[in-house]
C-alpha cells in the first residue's frame, strides 16, 4: 500500500471513530418531541403521504370548506407512530372536518404547525425576537430566510426584499440569505445581462445596508448569503455576486453565495469565484464565503428536464452528488484558496461532516470554515458536533403564521429527506442504536471515496448544448458519418446517400431540387412502420427548445437579436414567388400537379428519408428563423424558439408516420395531386411547416400561400425546406398580386386538399369559393381556465398570465377567459398575484431581449381595439391596458372583471392581450360558462380535487384539456393540437398526432384477404348482433367482407380507440390521448351495396356513436329492429329526396359518413357549411379507417407532480 493510501485509510478510520464518539454524544442530547414524532410519522408507510397531504391540502387552501374536504382524506392514512390521542383526534377531525370546517380546520392547522414548527420560525415580531434570543442562548449563529408568496411579480419581489431589509435592520439579526429569484420577478436569461443590471440595483441598497453596519472597527456586522436554487441561475446569480462586490462602496464588504455540489459544474464555479475572490483581495478587497451545499432542488431539475427534453442539470445517483461535493471541499480547502474564499460546509450528513473537520484540521484552515445546519433538524447530533467544530450557523426560514402555506415547497422537500431511504436524514434518529443502518451510511462515504479517487478529474456539464457551434460543416459531418451514426430510435437515422445530400446544405444557397428519380432509387432510411393504431410514433424524439441558462446560447441569441433591425431575410423570395395573372396561377397548379403524381408514387420509406432531411435543414436554419419571425411578426426569441423546434419535430414525425400509410391492412391510401396551404401569421413557421411537411409525407405536391403579415417568415421556412433537396416544383411558394387569384387558387378544380388555420369566417369563405372545397382547418378558439378552490392559486396565477399575455395573446389557444369557481372571485391573494404578474410584463419590440410580451402584428383595429378600449355592462378593468407607442402595436396587457355569461366578451375572440374575468357559483355553472362558446379548441381547469378533475374531463367540450398547467403551447405527438365544435373543419384529425395524414388523401378498399372460416368470435356482443341480423340478406362474400370489417374493427378498437394512452411517457406530466364518441348521420346511397351500408353501420355501433341512418336500400328487419332498439332512427329515401330534405333542415350532426352518394351534390345542399365534416371514401374493411369519422379525438395534458414529487391526484381519474 502507497504512503498516500495508507494516509487516507488512517483519514477514513479518523472519520468513522468522530462519527461514532457524535453518535454516542448526542445521545446527551435529547431531541425536541416534535422532531422526534415527525421521524416517527415519516416512517410509517404512510407516512410522508399523510404528511405532505396534510400540508398541501389542509394547510395550504384558503377555503375552510377544501381544507374540510382534503383532511378527511388525508386522515385515512393516520399513522400508527402517533399517540393514541392525536390519532382519535385525527380521525375524529375528519369524521367532522366536512362539515364543520370552520371550528375542525383550524385546530388541525394548529396541531400540525406544531408537529412541524420547529423547522420554521414564525415571523410575528412579538414570536421572532424571543425566538431568535432563544435560539443564540448556545452561541449558535441564525441565516434568516423570508418565505413568502411566488413572486410572479415586481409588488411581490419587493415585498420580500423590504422584509429581508428590514430583518438585516434589526439589532437581533446579523445573517440574511436571499435568491435572485426572490427579487426580481419574471427573470429571462435571454436578456442575462440587463437581469444582472436589475438584480444588481436592486440589492445594492441591501449591501450597502450590510457594509454600513460592518464600519467603526466591531468587523463585518451583517452577512449577506446570495442564495439559489434552479440550475437556471446559476450564472445568474454568480454574475450579480461578482458584479455587487465588485462596486467600490462594496468592496471591504464580506458577503457570501452558494454552490450545490449535485451539480457536476459546482467545482469549475467554486474556481471561477477563487480566481475572482484572490483578485478582489489582491486588490484590498474583503474576502468571500462560498457556502457548499449537496442542493435541494433535485425533484423540480427532473421536471425541468423532462419538460424540455434536456439532460438533467444534476448528477442522477446520490453516490455521485456525495462524491462531488467531497471534491469541491477538497480543492477549496487549501491555505492559499481560504484566503479568499471561506467556506461554509452545509450539512447533516455526519460522515460528510467529520470528513470536511478533519480535512480543515489537518489543511490548518479551521479559521476560514464554517459549518452550517438546518434549523430543527437532528439537534442532538447538530449540538456533538458543535462541541468538536464550535457553534455553528442555522438555517433558519421565517415566516408569518397568516401565510404559513407558502413555506409548503421548503417543507415538502424537508419531509421528503427525512423518509427517502437515500438521505442520510432518513436514518438520523436510528444511528446510534442500528448496526444496519450505520454500516449503511459508512458503504455510502467509502464508496463516495472511493469514486473520487477513481475519477479525481474535474467534471463536466450535463448541458452543453451550444447553437453557436452544433451546425458547422464539420461538427455536422462528424455527427452524422455513417461510422458514428445513432442506434435506430435514439437519433434520426440517416443513410449514407441522405448524408452526403445533407451534408451540401449551405447557408444562402437555394438548391434547384433534387431528381425524383434518384429519390426513388435511393436507400430509404430504415426501419419498421409505427405499430398498428399506436399513438407512440417509434423512433422519434421531440427537438429540445435551446437552453438560455448556458452561456454560449445566450451570446448566440444576442447575435440574433443584433441582426434583427436591419433584417431583409426572405425579402428576394417573397419577390420571386409574385403572381400577377390567372395563366401564370394555372402553370404553377398544373405543374405542381404533375410533380405531385410523381411523388405520389414514392413509397412511404422514400418520402421519409427527404422528410427528415427537411427537419435537419429546419434545425440548422434556426438562427434564420428567429431573426426573419423578430423582424416580420414581432416575436420574441422566447416565443419563437420553441416554435422552430416544433417546426422540425412536424418534419421527422410526418415522416415516420408516412411510413404507416404503406401498411393499413384493408385499405390503400390515395395521395392527394395538389394540396395549398394557406397558414396565418401568429405562427409563421411551425403551421406553415407543419401542413407543407404533413402534406409531403402523405405524397402531395404543395402550393403555399402565405399570411401577407409573414410572408417572409414563411418564405424563409420554405428555403429550408428548398435547400434540404425538396425541389421547387413540388413545393412551391406564391404570394398572389389579387384578392381574385386567391380565390381562384382555393376553389381550384385541379387542387384536391385546402389546409387552413385561421379564422372560422375564413373557412366560410373558403368554403363559398367551392362548397365541395375538402378543407382541413383549424379555426378559432374562445378559451376559458377554470379555477377551483382547491387550486394552487399561485400556480394558477402564473398559468393564467403565460396563456393569456403570450405572444401578445395571439394564439388561437390563448386564454381569453379565467372563470373563478366560489370563493377564489373573493380570494384578495389570487386578484393580487394575477394584477402583480399582468402588470410586472415587460412590453416592447423583440430586437430587445428584455421584451416577454411583443408587439401586435399590425395596429388594433376593429374587435381587438374594442375589447382593449371599451367596457360591457357591468365590467370593470382590474388592469386597463394602454397603448404605449404610437404605431398602435405596442400595447400593455389587460384584465377585466365581471365579464358576465352570455356577453359579447364571454362569447367572441379578440385575439390579443385582454383576459376577462367571470365568476361562478361551483364548476357545473363553471363548466357551462366554458362549454358555452361557439369553440372548442383549449380549456384549462386548476384544481387539485380529483372528484372535480374526473368531472371536468368528463363533461368539458374541447379537443386540448389542460389541467393544472398553461393551455398554450402545444408539443407536437406529446399533446397533438386541434379542437371541437367550431374550432375545427373538415374531414380531419389533430396537427402533430397519429391520425393527421389519414385526411390528406382518399382511402380506397383491399379486399385482398380471405377466409372460410364464419366465426364472430372476440367482437363485442353490440356488433356480433348486428352482423347475425344482417347475415340472411348477404351472399357469401359480401358477408365475408363485412365480418371480416368487423374483426379489424375491434382490433383497432382495443389497440388504438378504446384505449386512453400516454402518449410521451415524461412522467412529471400526463399527456393522454383519447377518442369520444360523438353524433354522426350515415347516409347509404343509391350507389352503394347493402354490405358496404351495414359495414358502416358496424363501425359507427362500435364506436358508441348517436347514429341517424338514411338509406337508399331497405335494410334487414332484424338490422332495423335492432338499431331501433338502440335510439337509432333510421329512414329509406332515395338520393334526391335526401338532399333536398339536407338542403332545408341540415343533416343533425356534425359530421356525415357518406357511402355512394354524390359528396359534391351534398356540399352544394349543405350550401358549404365548414359546421358539417363529410367523409365519402368508399367502405374499406379498415378498421384503423373506418372507426375515425365516429370519434373525437381529445388531448389531454396534466401536471403529475407538487413540487417534483410525483402526485396521485389523477390516478384514479383517467
Amino acid at each position: 500500500m502507497s504512503d498516500t493510501a495508507t494516509l487516507e485509510s488512517h483519514r477514513t478510520e479518523r472519520v468513522v471513530a468522530l462519527v461514532r464518539r457524535w453518535l454516542a454524544e448526542s445521545a446527551e442530547h435529547p431531541a425536541e418531541v416534535s422532531a422526534e414524532r415527525l421521524a416517527g410519522v415519516l416512517k410509517d408507510p404512510n407516512g410522508l403521504a399523510f404528511t405532505v397531504g396534510f400540508v398541501d391540502g389542509v394547510m395550504r387552501p384558503e377555503d375552510l370548506g377544501v381544507a374540510g374536504r382534503n383532511l378527511a382524506q388525508v386522515a385515512k392514512l393516520t399513522p400508527r407512530f402517533l399517540p393514541w390521542y392525536l390519532r382519535a383526534a385525527i380521525r375524529l377531525g375528519g369524521v367532522f372536518a366536512p362539515v364543520l370546517p370552520w371550528i375542525v380546520v383550524p385546530i388541525a392547522r394548529r396541531v400540525l404547525r406544531a408537529m412541524v414548527g420547529h423547522l420554521v420560525l414564525d415571523a410575528t415580531p412579538a414570536k421572532l425576537g424571543p425566538a431568535i434570543a432563544h435560539l443564540r442562548e448556545s452561541g449558535n449563529r441564525l441565516n434568516l430566510n423570508l418565505l413568502g408568496e411566488a413572486v410572479l411579480g415586481e409588488d411581490e419581489a419587493d415585498r420580500r426584499l423590504k422584509g429581508t431589509t428590514e430583518f438585516l435592520a434589526r439589532d437581533d439579526v446579523d445573517y440574511v440569505s436571499i435568491k435572485v429569484s426572490s427579487v426580481v420577478s419574471q427573470l429571462s436569461m435571454w436578456s442575462f445581462d440587463e437581469a444582472v443590471a436589475k438584480v444588481v440595483a436592486k440589492l445594492t441598497p441591501l449591501y450597502e445596508l450590510a457594509a454600513k453596519a460592518s464600519t467603526g472597527g466591531t468587523g463585518n456586522a451583517k452577512f449577506i448569503n446570495l442564495d439559489m436554487e434552479e440550475y437556471r441561475d446559476l450564472d445568474l446569480t454568480i454574475a450579480v455576486f461578482t458584479t455587487l462586490l465588485d462596486q467600490p462602496q462594496l468592496k471591504q464588504l464580506e458577503a457570501g453565495i452558494v454552490l450545490q455540489t449535485y451539480l457536476p459544474d459546482a467545482l469549475g464555479a467554486m474556481q471561477h469565484l477563487n480566481e475572482w475572490a484572490t483578485r478582489r483581495r489582491a486588490d484590498g478587497g474583503a474576502p468571500i464565503k462560498v457556502r457548499v451545499v449537496k442542493g435541494a432542488n433535485l425533484a423540480m431539475e427532473h421536471v425541468d428536464a423532462a419538460v424540455h427534453g434536456w439532460p438533467v442539470a444534476t448528477y442522477t445517483s446520490k453516490q455521485d452528488s456525495d462524491t462531488n461535493y467531497k471534491r469541491v471541499l477538497r480543492w477549496s480547502m487549501t491555505p492559499e484558496r481560504t484566503d479568499a474564499v471561506k467556506l461554509g460546509i452545509a450539512g447533516h450528513n455526519l460522515f460528510d461532516v467529520a470528513d470536511a473537520w478533519i480535512t480543515a484540521v489537518d489543511g490548518g484552515v479551521t479559521d476560514r470554515v464554517e459549518f452550517e445546519m438546518l434549523l430543527g433538524m437532528a439537534t442532538g447530533q447538530a449540538e456533538a458536533v458543535r462541541g468538536d467544530v464550535g457553534n455553528l450557523l442555522l438555517y433558519t426560514p421565517v415566516v408569518n403564521p397568516s401565510e404559513f402555506d407558502v413555506a409548503i415547497a421548503y417543507l415538502v422537500r424537508r419531509l421528503e429527506e427525512n423518509a427517502s431511504q437515500e438521505n442520510f436524514m432518513s436514518a438520523v434518529f436510528d444511528l446510534a442504536s442500528s448496526r444496519r443502518l450505520f454500516d449503511r451510511e459508512e458503504a455510502r462515504y467509502l464508496a463516495s471515496l472511493a469514486a473520487l479517487e477513481a475519477d479525481p478529474a474535474e467534471p463536466s456539464p450535463n448541458r452543453v448544448q451550444n447553437r453557436r457551434t452544433e451546425w458547422t460543416e464539420e461538427s455536422f459531418a462528424a455527427a452524422m458519418s455513417p461510422k458514428d451514426a445513432p442506434a435506430p430510435g435514439t437519433e434520426h437515422e440517416q443513410d449514407e446517400s441522405l448524408t452526403s445530400v445533407v451534408l451540401g446544405i449551405r447557408r444562402g444557397s437555394l438548391g434547384d431540387g433534387i431528381d425524383l428519380d434518384a429519390i426513388d432509387g435511393a436507400t430509404p432510411i430504415s426501419g419498421a412502420p409505427a405499430p398498428h393504431g399506436s399513438g407512440v410514433t417509434p423512433g422519434f424524439a421531440n427537438e429540445p427548445d435551446t437552453d438560455p441558462a448556458l452561456a454560449a446560447n445566450r451570446d448566440w441569441g444576442r447575435r440574433i437579436l443584433a441582426r434583427v433591425p436591419e433584417s431583409r431575410l426572405g425579402v428576394d423570395t417573397v419577390a420571386a414567388a409574385r403572381i400577377d395573372d390567372v395563366a401564370t396561377l394555372d402553370h404553377v397548379i398544373a405543374v405542381a400537379a404533375e410533380r405531385g403524381r410523381d411523388w405520389g408514387r414514392l413509397s412511404g420509406d422514400e418520402r421519409a428519408a427527404v422528410l427528415h432531411r427537411a427537419g435537419l435543414s429546419l434545425a440548422a436554419n434556426r438562427d434564420r428563423l428567429i431573426e426573419v419571425m423578430a423582424a416580420e411578426t414581432g416575436k420574441t426569441i422566447a416565443e419563437s424558439d420553441p416554435e422552430i423546434s416544433e417546426a422540425i419535430d412536424f418534419a421527422h414525425y410526418y415522416a415516420e408516420r408516412a411510413r404507416e400509410l404503406d401498411h393499413v391492412q384493408g385499405a390503400e391510401f390515395v395521395p392527394s395531386k395538389v394540396t395549398v396551404v394557406t397558414p396565418p401569421w401568429n405562427f409563421p413557421v411551425a403551421i406553415p411547416a407543419g401542413g407543407v411537411l404533413a402534406a409531403l409525407a402523405a405524397g402531395s405536391a404543395v402550393v403555399i400561400k402565405p399570411a401577407k403579415l409573414a410572408q417572409r417568415s414563411g418564405a424563409v421556412m420554405v428555403e429550408a425546406l428548398w435547400e434540404a433537396g425538396i425541389p421547387r416544383d413540388l413545393l412551391v411558394l406564391v404570394d398572389l398580386a389579387q384578392r381574385e387569384l386567391g380565390s381562384r387558387l382555393v376553389s381550384h378544380q385541379a387542387v384536391d386538399r385546402v389546409i387552413l388555420t385561421g379564422a372560422y369566417e375564413t373557412a366560410k369563405l373558403f368554403r363559398s369559393f367551392r362548397p365541395d372545397l375538402p378543407l382541413l382547418a383549424e379555426t378559432s378558439g374562445k378559451n376559458a381556465i377554470i379555477v377551483t378552490p382547491s387550486a394552487d392559486l399561485d400556480l394558477a396565477a402564473s398559468d393564467v398570465v403565460k396563456s393569456a399575455f403570450g405572444h401578445a395573446g395571439q394564439k388561437c389557444s390563448a386564454a381569453s377567459l379565467v372563470i373563478l369557481v366560489g370563493s377564489v372571485a373573493k380570494s384578495e391573494r389570487f386578484m393580487r398575484q394575477l394584477v402583480d404578474a399582468t402588470m410586472s410584463l415587460k412590453v416592447g419590440w423583440p430586437e430587445h431581449a428584455t421584451s416577454q410580451m411583443g408587439p401586435l402584428v399590425e395596429p388594433a383595429n376593429g374587435k381587438l381595439e374594442h375589447a382593449l378600449t371599451q367596457l360591457g355592462i357591468g365590467e370593470k378593468w382590474l388592469v386597463e391596458p394602454k397603448r404605449l407607442d404610437d404605431t398602435g402595436r405596442l400595447w400593455s396587457p389587460g384584465v377585466r372583471t365581471g365579464v358576465a355569461a352570455g356577453s359579447y366578451f364571454h362569447l367572441t375572440e379578440f385575439f390579443g392581450p385582454v383576459l376577462g374575468v367571470m365568476h361562478a357559483k361551483n364548476l357545473d355553472e363553471a363548466i357551462r360558462m366554458q362549454n358555452a362558446v361557439d369553440y372548442g379548441l383549449t380549456a384549462g381547469l386548476h384544481s387539485l380535487d380529483s372528484d372535480e378533475v374526473a368531472t371536468w374531463l368528463d363533461r368539458v367540450e374541447a379537443g386540448n384539456l389542460y389541467v393544472n398547467r398553461g393551455i398554450t403551447g402545444a408539443i407536437v405527438q406529446r399533446q397533438p393540437f386541434g379542437g371541437w365544435k367550431r374550432s375545427a373543419v373538415g374531414a380531419g384529425s389533430k396537427a402533430g398526432g397519429p391520425n393527421y395524414l389519414f385526411g390528406l388523401g382518399d382511402w380506397v378498399p383491399q379486399h385482398d384477404i380471405t377466409s372460410g372460416s364464419l366465426h364472430l368470435r372476440g367482437l363485442e356482443k353490440r356488433v356480433s348482433e348486428l352482423i347475425e341480423a344482417s347475415q340472411s340478406s348477404l351472399d357469401f362474400d359480401a358477408f365475408e367482407v363485412l365480418r371480416r370489417s368487423a374483426l379489424s374493427d375491434q382490433i383497432a378498437w382495443t389497440e388504438e380507440y378504446a384505449t386512453v394512452k400516454d402518449v410521451s411517457g415524461v412522467g412529471v406530466e400526463r399527456n393522454l390521448f383519447r377518442y369520444r364518441s360523438l353524433p354522426v348521420a350515415i347516409r347509404i346511397g343509391e350507389a352503394a351495396t347493402l354490405g358496404e351500408g351495414l359495414r358502416v353501420i358496424a363501425a359507427g355501433v362500435l364506436a358508441g356513436s348517436r347514429l341517424r341512418v338514411s338509406t337508399a336500400h331497405e335494410l334487414p328487419k332484424g338490422v332495423v329492429q335492432l338499431l331501433s332498439s338502440r335510439n337509432v332512427d333510421v329512414t329509406r329515401e332515395g338520393d334526391a329526396s335526401w338532399l333536398a330534405k339536407v338542403s332545408k333542415k341540415g343533416v343533425g350532426a356534425a359530421r356525415v359518413r357518406l357511402i355512394g352518394g354524390d359528396p359534391a351534390g351534398l356540399a352544394i345542399a349543405l350550401d358549404g357549411t365548414p359546421d358539417v365534416a363529410v367523409w365519402s371514401h368508399p367502405a374499406t374493411p379498415s378498421g384503423r379507417v373506418e372507426l375515425l369519422p365516429f370519434l373525437h379525438e381529445q388531448a389531454i395534458s396534466i401536471t403529475n407532480h407538487r413540487f417534483g414529487n410525483p402526485t396521485t391526484i389523477t390516478d384514479g381519474v383517467i
